[in-house]
């Protein structure tokens, strides 16, 4: 009897290593309970400008969400990843959003016009970190189109690869896949490094508009 209970003891951990292993999540947004506003739990905020972070856990579709607005300002919060993620085992980054309201005339690609309502960032610093780090930020931007890889105009550290585009997909879910690994080899040439940081942004202040968006769960997985 102990040594069939010993094996099944096992076979669980065997199962739950199994799972971990091609499977982080980032955030799922339980830690707050619906209606918490501002910064989320074990997030930070940016160290710039003069973000609002309006932000509320809310919840939508029968989920937990990140509902997130900007109106002519620009917000930043910042998820430390570092020795948590593997991208050999897990290179797949995978989230979900959905748009309501994007920043009129956004063009990620411009810098007058560097405005996107939906951005998830993946960080991968070097030092000094404010000049060299390298970051792909996936974004829904509202006129360059899909498949489109840019560098950052305003600040040459990010890299914008265009997911979604547009307002006729607005008011819709919709869940994306990128593998991290590839896009990082095909951006900078290079075998990409475990990241350190994931972040979650919305601006709409070079534009002078408005934007919101919602954020799901976040998480790197297998192919």
């Amino acid at each position: 009897m102990r040594s069939r209970l010993a094996a099944a003891t096992l076979v669980v951990l065997f199962a739950a290593a199994a799972w971990a292993s091609d499977h982080f999540v980032v955030e799922d947004w339980s830690k707050a309970p619906v209606g918490h506003k501002g910064i989320p739990p074990e997030w930070k905020g940016q160290q710039w400008g003069s973000p609002a972070y309006d932000i509320t856990v809310a919840e939508d579709g029968g989920k937990k969400v990140l509902h997130l607005k900007s109106k002519n300002e620009g917000s930043t919060i910042n998820r430390e990843v570092k020795g948590k993620v593997n991208l050999k085992d897990t290179p797949v980054l995978e989230w979900s959003w959905k748009m309501v309201a994007l920043p009129k005339g956004g063009n990620s690609c411009v810098k007058a016009t560097d405005d996107q309502a939906g951005q998830v960032f993946v960080l991968w610093p070097r030092f000094p970190e404010q000049v060299r780090s390298r970051i792909i930020g996936y974004v829904w931007d509202t006129t360059q189109p899909v498949g489109t890889t840019c560098k950052s105009e305003k600040t040459g550290m990010v890299t914008y690869i265009v997911v979604r585009s547009g307002t006729a997909e607005a008011g819709k879910w919709f869940t994306e896949r990128r593998n991290v690994r590839d896009d990082f080899k095909r951006v900078y040439g290079e075998d990409a490094d475990n990241p350190a940081v994931v972040s979650i942004a919305i601006d709409s202040n070079d534009t002078n508009s408005y934007a919101e968006a919602f954020i799901g769960p976040i998480a790197f997985r297998r192919q």
